[in-house]
């Protein structure tokens, strides 16, 4: 069979028919998307994943041929026993018995050493079973490493499987784009597609990269980008994300972002990078392992050659006995890997309810938060506002909108952007000059030849334009305007509250948040009035950015306060990272606060804020279990190993039971539903 070039191009026309190759080369075509992830998910030895089943249980071979032959030894030695089973014969058995479990570790032990790395897992388990054989001790010799080895293939299995959870996304990774290039559709790498080119997207297909919608619209799964499996109606002109699956119809995208810069790279970065910022408890347990294995390796010694000068009738194969059955419990494999799978898991259940913890850090972060600090719009509120009324001085009502919508229509803000689409598409047309955006206030510049201002009260008060007091008492979010340094009228907004909001706020109560505060830049009757119906503890409006700043450093300087901030915009950006735990709403966020953020939540609900404390306490809830599990159990087996009473048997389950009672815990959380 020919080699396949996974970004080999091919050419479709209008419909989406592939033009200009035999069948042949369009079964090679069809493959390209198979072969381009096939690349993605190739293992460290560049085994490709669709024989993933084929090696895993060739894995287990040489456990399975080791236990069989432990077992018959066994059989051999206390039930049938016959004559030639004893001396070499007897020795030779069990001595390839433990080659098959055996070798790879005494391998790693020595890889290690070489390495300067004396004191690892791996010589403690060939010291222990090596001194096994050395006493006579056979059968104990090769139990204690074979079920070592099969520990380590479900440990790797158990890793490697929350390690998939976590990288799941590489999945929705779009393979190709088919792009409009002279007339025809061709198909290229996404990352070969540049900003303002034209691709299409068939039924059934990812969408390669971000855009602007052509088509007239189509239904999306998005469950890929925010965990949401309630397929998406996306029209017009409206934001189409990579990796959304669309499920209609072909449709048409005028590209936006090159790939790099798409939405589903930048949560393909966070998710994997998420691993490399540890958690506090995950580093003291490394820091642990480092101290604590060379005094095990120490106190074995001792207690081998020790008691020679305090027991009156030392025999040295009985202290040998005990010191191995020492070494072998004593081993922190338990600790060193169910803890980071603990995280793993709890970094993999959030990234499954659309949340991206940018590090394990961060859920022993989440799971002590006890404030919340919130913005409203957007956060809180949908973000999507309406124009309400329309009010003007000395000017037509429609020539008033459209010299406003032409000055708004210079910002990115939700509120100018309800303003342009009421006036509609005579906005283009006006001449707009010399525009600047006063943070917190408005904007200010020259229209048609007016000099215009448009904003809040802050903004008349700070160039003394003078209106009418009653417009503060207006609830509503309101812009003034005036125009040649004269008040020229006003027009309220609305923005709608989000539906989880108010649930979200109670939940937070029942998870442990002593208090939720609301900071806004809106006007303080409208934040107050939307506090109290959802039922947050305090809130502030009329604030600039550098007010909210000032706010949070205040909540912060209580010590006790674990404060949480969750934002969406760019003014935002600050005090995410001020604030303890910055999270971020990664649906309509800016990409300032999604970049500056410790945690995004990708649905724009609120009520996942409630969800990632819940993950962030069963992921430390589990990981404490398993500290205290293996510590509990060792220091018992410990006490009686010492004393003579415990056996290599119960040494096997004090380190490899131990260790995967403590996976199959940490397992837990990648299942556990929040």
């Amino acid at each position: 069979m020919k080699n396949i070039d996974p970004y080999h191009v091919h050419t479709y026309d209008a419909q989406g028919r592939m033009t200009c190759c035999t069948e042949e080369e369009k079964v090679y075509a069809n493959a390209n998307a198979i072969n381009l992830l096939k690349e993605e998910h190739k293992d460290n030895d560049g085994h490709d994943h669709e024989h993933v089943e084929d090696v895993a249980w060739k894995q287990y071979l040489p456990a399975i041929i080791s236990f069989t032959m432990l077992i018959i030894g066994i059989a051999l030695d206390n039930y049938i026993q016959p004559d030639f089973f004893k001396g070499y014969v007897r020795l030779g058995w069990y001595l390839i018995a433990y080659a098959f479990v055996g070798l790879l570790v005494i391998k790693e032990a020595w890889q290690s050493i070489i390495k300067g790395e004396f004191f690892t897992e791996f010589l403690l388990m060939s010291i222990a079973t090596i001194g096994a054989f050395a006493i006579g001790q056979y059968p104990e010799g090769v139990a204690v490493m074979l079920f070592y080895a099969v520990g380590e293939l479900f440990q790797s299995a158990a890793v490697k499987r929350a390690k998939g959870n976590i990288k799941a996304l590489l999945d929705v990774r779009p393979d190709v784009a088919s792009v409009m290039r002279e007339g025809n559709y061709t198909t290229v790498n996404p990352e070969a597609v540049a900003i303002a080119e034209t691709i299409q997207v068939k039924a059934g297909e990812k969408v390669p990269l971000d855009g602007t919608m052509l088509s007239e619209s189509s239904s999306f799964n998005t469950a890929a980008l925010t965990g949401e499996s309630k397929p998406k109606t996306i029209r017009k002109d409206e934001q189409v994300l990579a990796g959304m699956l669309n499920l209609d119809k072909v449709i048409e995208i005028k590209v936006n972002k090159k790939f790099a810069d798409s939405s589903l790279a930048r949560i393909l970065d966070l998710v994997q990078n998420a691993t490399s910022r540890k958690a506090k408890t995950e580093l003291f347990i490394r820091k642990f392992a480092k101290v604590y294995t060379p005094i095990v390796v120490y106190l074995a010694i001792a207690l081998t050659f020790l008691p020679y000068f305090f027991v009156q009738h030392y025999v040295f194969s009985e202290w040998l006995y005990r010191a191995l059955i020492f070494l072998v419990i004593s081993c922190p494999c338990a600790l060193v890997v169910s803890i980071p799978l603990g995280y793993f898991g709890g970094i993999g259940a959030a990234s499954r309810n659309g949340i991206l913890f940018k590090g394990s850090n961060y859920l022993d972060l989440m799971s002590v938060v006890n404030t919340v600090v919130m913005d409203k719009t957007g956060t809180l509120t949908q973000g999507i506002f309406k124009v309400q009324d329309v009010k003007a001085n000395g000017l037509g009502e429609k020539e008033f909108i459209e010299l406003l919508a032409a000055l708004e229509n210079k910002s990115t803000h939700p509120i100018a952007k309800a303003i342009v689409e009421y006036a509609g598409d005579g906005v283009k047309e006006i001449a707009v000059n010399g525009v600047e955006e006063i943070s917190g206030h408005g904007l200010k510049g020259k229209v048609n030849g007016y000099e215009m201002l448009a904003g809040n009260s802050k903004l008349m008060d700070k160039f003394n334009v003078s209106f009418d007091d009653s417009l503060h008492a207006v609830v509503e979010t309101i812009v003034l305007v005036a125009i040649n340094g004269k008040f020229a009228g006003y027009v309220t907004i609305a923005d709608e509250i989000k539906e989880d909001a108010k649930q979200a706020i109670t939940d937070m109560h029942q998870n442990g948040i002593k208090e939720t505060v609301m900071l806004s830049g809106d006007k303080s009757s409208i934040t107050q009035k939307v506090a109290k119906l959802l039922g947050i503890d305090a809130a502030f409006g009329d604030l600039l950015p550098e007010n909210k700043v000032q706010k949070v450093e205040e909540i912060k300087s209580d010590k006790s306060k674990v404060v949480a901030f969750v934002g969406d915009g760019i003014n935002d950006a600050p005090v995410l990272a001020l604030s303890d735990v910055g999270i971020a709403m990664g649906g309509l966020g800016s990409d300032a606060a999604i970049e500056t953020a410790d945690v995004v939540i990708q649905t724009d609900q609120p009520s996942k804020i409630s969800t990632a404390i819940k993950i962030g306490k069963a992921t430390k809830r589990v990981v404490w279990q398993n500290i205290g599990l293996a510590f509990g159990v060792k220091l018992i087996v410990l006490t009686l190993g010492a004393g003579g009473l415990a056996t290599m048997w119960e040494a096997v389950f004090a380190d490899v039971g131990v260790a995967l009672l403590a996976i199959l815990n940490a397992v837990r959380v990648q299942k556990m539903k929040f």
